[in-house]
C-alpha cells in the first residue's frame, strides 16, 4: 500500500519527516477528564459551571433522573426534575426495554441519537453494554438507510459542515466547534456512501456513526471526537430535487475548485488543532480517495477506513482462518470481486504480510492475487487502460470476461467481495469454487447487507456445508445438515476504534502500513479456540474494548519502533496504558 503511494507522490515515505510539515501541537487534557479517576470529583464545564435548567439541557453532564439529592440542591435542579433518584443502571434497563419494542431499524437509530443528543454518557453505556445487539443500529446496515433519510429524520446539527460557501474561512468555521481538544476527525465528501452512492450532504450519518464507535469501542473520550462533511454538491438527482435536502443544491465541484476546499481544510485542521490529529477520510470515490491519501500521507497523521481499515480487519479474518484452511497466506491463491479502494487495499496489505512472511519482494507476492472489476480479469493486456491503482495486479494471463471465468481459469482458495453489487457470488460460482477446495473461505464484505456479494446461507448451503464464511454486514447463525453455522463479521469497527487509539496513546504523527500489519495481527491473536469450533474467524464483539486495547497496543508499540511516536517516555505496559486511556461511561459526581 505504502509502495503504491510513494510512486503516487514522487518516491516521498511517510517516515521522511519533511521538516517543513512537521509542526509542533496537539491536544492537551484541560479539564483533567483523562486523568480523574471515577471516583474523584470533577467540574461540570461548558463556558461556565452548568447548571439548572442549562445542566438538563447539556448531553455531556445531563443525567436525568440520575442526579442525587445533594446534586439537585448545589446545581439548582430542584423542581426541574421528579423526585424519584434512580440509578444509571435502572435508566439502561428501561431504554433498553424501549428501543427493543420498536419493529423498524431506523426508528430505534433515531431513539439512539435522541439518547445522544440528551444524555451522552447513557449513550454510550448502553451502546458498550449491549454492544452486538446495538452496532447494527448505530453502524452498518442501519446508517445506511439514515443516511438516505438524513434530510428527513434531521433534528439537530451534529458535526461540522464545511461547503463551498465556506471556502476562505474553513479554519473560521473549525473555531466555531465548542471543543479544542480534538484528537480524531472523520471527514466525508458522501460522494460513495457504504453501497450506496452519492448522498451528499446526508452522508453526515457516516462520521457522526464512526465516532461513536471510536468512543464506545476503542474508548476515544466523546470529546475529543469532531464529524466533518465536505459539501461540493452532489450528482444524485433525487436528492437534487428533493424538498428536504439539507446540503447543496449543485453539481459536484471537482478538479481544482474541489482540490482547494481539501486543502484549506486540512491545513486549517492542522493549524487549529496540530500535527498530532488523527483524520480518518471516509466513503470518498476512488478517485479522490487514493489522490487525498498519497497527498496528505507525509505532511498529516491521516487514515483512510475504506482503504487501509477493510484491509487490516480482513488480513486479519484470513490469518485466523489459516487454523481452519490450513497452509501458510503464501501457499493460497486470492480472487477478488472489485478493483476499487476497498479491493486494492486489501490486496496490497495481503502481499505485504506474505512478503514479510517470506522475504520475497512484495512484487513477487502480488502475483498470487488476481482482481477481477467490471471489464473482466485484471490482466497485463489492458495495463495501458487501468486506472493507477490497478496496474500493480495486472498480471499475465489470458483475457477473462467475468468471475465465473476467473474462478474456473485461476482456482483460487480464497474468494473476497469488494464490489458493492448484490448477489454476484452465484449458485455456480460458490459450487465451482467448492469442487477443487475442501474449505473455501468467501468474504462477501460489501455493505449494507442488500449489496453483500452473497448471503450465509447461499454460501453454506451451495458449498454444502464446507465453507469458511465472513461478510461486511451482520447474518444470522444459519443450521445445515443439523449443523449451526455462525457467520463471521468482517466488520471494519474491529480495526479502526482501537487502531485510533493506538495512534492517540503514543501520540503518532504518522501513519505506516507496518501499523496495520500490527493491527491485524493483534486481531488475529484474539480468536480462541472456542471460536474456531463455531467456524469463526473473528472473535465476538462482547469483547471488543479488550480487543481494542490490544490492538492499539501492537499499534503504539510498532509506531515507537518506527520513530513517529511522540508521547515519552514509552509506557512500561502499553495495554494497561491503552485501558487506562479509555473513556468510561459511568456518570460522574458533580460538586
Amino acid at each position: 500500500m505504502e509502495s503504491t503511494m510513494k510512486e503516487m507522490r514522487g518516491g516521498a515515505s511517510v517516515l521522511d519527516m519533511d521538516p517543513k510539515s512537521t509542526v509542533g501541537g496537539g491536544v492537551e487534557d484541560v479539564y483533567g477528564e483523562d486523568c480523574a479517576t471515577e471516583d474523584q470529583l470533577v467540574t461540570p464545564w461548558t463556558y461556565s459551571v452548568a447548571s439548572g435548567y442549562s445542566l438538563l439541557r447539556d448531553p455531556h453532564h445531563n443525567k436525568g433522573l440520575a442526579f442525587t439529592e445533594a446534586e439537585r440542591d448545589s446545581h439548582y435542579l430542584r423542581g426541574l426534575l421528579p423526585p424519584a433518584v434512580v440509578t444509571q443502571q435502572l435508566q439502561e434497563k428501561k431504554l433498553m426495554s424501549s428501543i427493543r419494542k420498536y419493529q423498524v431499524p431506523l426508528q430505534k437509530y433515531m431513539a439512539m441519537m435522541e439518547l445522544q443528543e440528551r444524555n451522552e454518557r447513557l449513550f454510550y453505556k448502553l451502546l458498550i453494554d449491549n454492544v452486538e445487539e446495538l452496532l447494527p443500529v448505530v453502524y452498518t446496515p442501519t446508517v445506511g438507510e439514515a443516511c438516505q433519510k438524513y434530510g428527513s429524520i434531521f433534528r439537530r446539527p451534529q458535526g461540522l459542515y464545511i461547503s463551498l460557501k465556506e471556502k476562505g474561512k474553513v479554519l473560521d468555521v473549525l473555531k466555531n466547534w465548542p471543543e479544542r481538544s480534538i484528537q480524531v476527525i472523520v471527514v466525508t465528501d458522501g460522494e460513495r456512501i457504504l453501497g450506496l452512492g452519492d448522498l451528499g450532504c446526508q452522508g453526515m450519518g457516516i462520521p457522526v456513526g464512526k465516532l461513536s464507535l471510536y468512543t464506545a469501542l476503542g474508548g476515544v473520550r466523546p470529546s475529543a471526537c469532531l464529524p466533518v462533511t465536505i459539501d461540493v454538491g452532489t450528482n444524485n438527482e433525487e436528492l437534487l430535487k428533493n424538498e428536504f435536502y439539507i446540503g447543496l443544491r449543485q453539481r459536484r465541484a471537482t478538479g481544482q475548485e474541489y482540490a482547494d476546499l481539501l486543502h484549506e481544510f486540512m491545513t486549517a485542521v492542522k493549524q487549529n488543532y496540530g500535527e498530532k490529529v488523527l483524520i480518518q477520510f471516509e466513503d470518498f470515490a476512488n478517485h479522490n480517495a487514493f489522490t487525498l491519501l498519497a497527498k496528505y500521507g507525509t505532511t498529516h497523521l491521516v487514515f483512510n477506513d475504506d482503504i487501509q481499515g477493510t484491509a487490516s480487519v480482513v488480513l486479519a479474518g484470513v490469518v485466523a482462518a489459516l487454523k481452519l484452511i490450513g497452509g501458510s497466506l503464501a501457499d493460497h491463491t486470492f480472487l477478488f470481486l472489485g478493483a476499487g479502494e476497498a479491493g486494492t487495499g486489501i490486496a496490497e496489505l495481503i502481499a505485504l504480510e506474505m512478503s514479510k512472511q517470506t522475504k520475497a519482494p512484495v512484487e513477487e507476492t502480488r502475483k498470487k492475487i488476481w482482481l477481477v472489476d467490471s471489464k473482466g480479469l485484471i490482466v497485463s493486456s489492458r495495463k495501458e487502460s487501468l486506472q493507477h491503482f490497478k496496474k500493480p495486479w495486472a498480471h499475465e494471463h489470458e483475457p477473462v470476461k467475468d468471475l465465473l471465468g476467473a474462478v474456473k481459469a485461476i482456482k483460487p482458495t480464497v474468494l473476497i467481495g469488494s464490489s458493492g453489487v448484490g448477489r454476484t457470488f452465484t449458485k455456480e460460482i460458490i459450487e465451482t469454487l467448492s469442487s477443487f477446495n475442501e474449505k473455501p473461505l468467501i468474504m462477501a464484505l460489501s455493505n449494507p447487507t442488500s449489496q453483500s456479494e452473497c448471503t450465509a446461507e447461499e454460501a453454506y448451503t451451495w458449498s454444502r456445508g464446507r465453507a469458511i464464511f465472513a461478510s461486511g454486514s451482520p447474518f444470522d447463525p444459519f443450521e445445515y445438515n443439523g449443523k449451526v453455522f455462525v457467520p463471521g463479521q468482517a466488520n471494519n469497527a474491529y480495526i479502526f476504534p482501537g487502531f485510533g487509539l493506538g495512534l492517540v496513546i503514543s501520540g503518532a504523527i504518522r501513519v505506516h502500513d507496518d501499523m496495520l500489519l500490527a493491527a491485524s495481527e493483534a486481531l488475529a491473536k484474539q480468536v480462541s479456540e472456542e471460536n474456531y469450533d463455531k467456524g469463526l474467524i473473528y472473535p465476538p464483539f462482547s469483547n471488543i474494548r479488550k480487543i481494542s486495547a490490544n490492538i492499539a497496543a501492537n499499534v503504539a508499540a510498532k509506531a515507537y519502533e518506527l520513530g513517529v511516536a511522540t508521547r515519552l517516555p514509552r509506557p512500561a505496559n502499553l495495554v494497561k496504558y491503552a485501558e487506562s486511556c479509555m473513556y468510561s461511561p459511568l456518570y460522574r459526581t458533580y460538586r
